[in-house]
């Protein structure tokens, strides 16, 4: 079986547009379902975040008054013991 030649060639391409595609166009389109589920699981990620960090702060404001309030107790109780030795 002889094999023909045929004067079918490949089409030209650019090579720069076939190794760099982010530059070579900006015709890209977007799922737009897909970026917003993105969005949506973004955002809940930084309401968590907020909570979390509003928690901590929460937290942190009651551990500091709990530790005035116990000072200051001491304090009373350190000066009604030093009235008493007089």
């Amino acid at each position: 079986m002889a094999e023909t030649q045929t004067s079918v060639a490949f089409p030209a391409v650019d090579a720069a547009a076939e190794l760099h595609p982010a530059t070579a166009g900006k015709d890209l389109t977007v799922d737009p379902v897909s970026s917003d589920l993105a969005k949506s699981k973004e955002s809940n990620k930084m309401e968590a975040e907020a909570a979390a960090a509003a928690a901590a702060n929460s937290l942190k404001r009651t551990i500091v008054i709990a530790a005035v309030v116990v000072a200051g107790i001491g304090a009373v109780f350190a000066i009604t013991k030093k009235l008493r030795e007089k």
